[in-house]
């Protein structure tokens, strides 16, 4: 006991824990300080072991004071008064080294001592709060248990809720199965329909782009034109200031400028030309453009249906994802249920059979009461004839002792009387003896006269 693994508490915390905890009414109320220290008594220290008991094993204080009777004990009653300690003692010694108090001994109880006493109830203290602890924390593990199982049918009421929309949402009813068949007939058609003229469009995208460079080319070719011919009249300005009089070179120059006035006109006329072309063009690509924006929007209508319908099979997808992870959830928690419901049959299986145990034990102990009570009522029995003869005996003797004291009162007065007729007749023989001791002396005396007489 010098190197303990709890705590030794002192006597005051010892008797708030005891006082609260293991005594109730009037035992917790008059249970203090002083019948623990300085010398702890031994009914109070009996008493704490036995409630202790009592919290535990659920062995009633009065369970300790019978006696098992058997045939071969003679005077069961002279065994009462040492019982209930042995009881207590033995399981005391059962007991306590569940606390690591290992050297409890029969003095503990009958004289027990301040320190020795102290560390026993202080080794039954810190065992009670390990015993809160543990049951509490039982009690958070059964609550999560019950709160897991309200979970797990929780999940597979979703589930089976999961199951039934998925059944229903890609089951067809019959009455819609042709219309169905005619939407998806007409959906492949208008997918076909829409590739080819999605390619359609391409194609004219591709041309209009086409047209679209050479009309860029074409203006930049008439820019150049039109800079040429800027260039030109600023030479014809310059040439008519520099005009000299001879009219060869006069009508040389002139030759030339009507050329370039001529290629000048051919090429306006050209791109005249190209430009009426470009026009027409422009109406054809505003036109073609014009249809583009009707199978644009036709386009756009079928690509919204088209994400309507992947937005439905993403849903689709994404609830059978879901329903693929409630299935494994709910495989995962069924074999939790499988093994909560083994662990469960194997508790249950445990509990019958101690059940049984106990059941067995219930019904033992009960027939050793009952035959306990037999025995006991017996005894009460003959304890009350004996007790009714003892009455009856002490009855006769103290009507014996009334006889004898009535006789020797009556002896006593006899005694008296005789004595008295003793001193009488004592006091007459005496008289009796003098006057024959004085009639033989005068007899003498007379024989003795006559004697000399004669």
């Amino acid at each position: 006991m010098t190197e303990n693994t709890f705590p030794v508490y002192t006597a005051d915390a010892i008797v708030n824990f005891y006082r609260t905890e293991v005594l109730t009414g009037q035992e917790a109320k008059h249970f203090t300080k002083s019948e623990l220290t300085p010398v702890p008594k031994p009914e109070a220290v009996q008493t704490l072991y036995m409630r202790v008991l009592h919290l535990l094993y659920r062995f009633r204080p009065e369970c300790h004071s019978m006696v098992p009777l058997l045939e071969n004990i003679q005077n069961p009653v002279y065994h009462e008064g040492a019982t209930a300690i042995t009881s207590v003692y033995m399981r005391m010694q059962q007991f306590l080294p569940m606390c690591l108090v290992y050297d409890f001994s029969l003095n503990d109880l009958l004289a027990p001592k301040k320190q020795k006493t102290l560390t026993i109830l202080s080794a039954i203290m810190n065992f009670l709060h390990f015993r809160k602890q543990r049951m509490n924390i039982i009690l958070e593990k059964q609550a999560k248990y019950r709160a897991d199982m309200d979970r797990l049918q929780v999940y597979v009421k979703g589930c089976s809720e999961a199951m039934r929309k998925i059944k229903m949402l890609t089951t067809i009813p019959p009455e819609q199965q042709a219309e169905a068949d005619e939407l998806a007939a007409a959906l492949s058609e208008l997918q076909a329909a829409t590739t080819h003229e999605s390619h359609e469009v391409n194609a004219i995208k591709e041309s209009i782009a086409e047209w679209k460079t050479r009309i860029a080319e074409k203006t930049q070719k008439l820019a150049q034109v039109k800079v040429d011919v800027s260039n030109l009249k600023e030479d014809i300005g310059k040439l008519k200031s520099q005009i000299v009089e001879s009219p060869e070179e006069l009508k040389s120059q002139m030759e030339k400028m009507r050329e370039n006035v001529k290629n000048i006109k051919t090429s306006m006329e050209e791109t005249d030309e190209r430009v009426v072309e470009l026009q027409n063009l422009v109406q054809s690509v505003t036109q073609t453009e014009a249809e583009i924006q009707q199978m644009y929007n036709l386009l756009q209508d079928l690509e919204s249906s088209m994400n309507n319908t992947k937005q439905q099979q993403e849903e689709h997808q994404e609830l059978m994802a879901l329903y693929e992870k409630k299935q494994k959830e709910l495989k995962n928690l069924i074999v939790e249920e499988g093994q909560l419901k083994r662990a469960q049959a194997m508790k249950l299986d445990k509990e019958s059979k101690q059940n049984m145990r106990r059941q067995k034990m219930r019904e033992m102990k009960e027939q050793h009461v009952q035959e306990v009570m037999g025995d006991y009522n017996q005894i009460h029995q003959k304890r009350e004839e004996m007790a009714d003869r003892i009455q009856e005996i002490s009855r006769e003797t103290q009507q014996l002792k009334a006889k004898i004291q009535s006789l020797r009162d009556v002896c006593s007065k006899e005694t008296e009387k005789a004595q008295a007729v003793y001193d009488n007749l004592s006091t007459s023989m005496d008289e009796l003896h003098r006057r024959i001791d004085m009639d033989t002396v005068d007899l003498i005396r007379a024989v003795t006269k006559t004697s000399a007489s004669f």
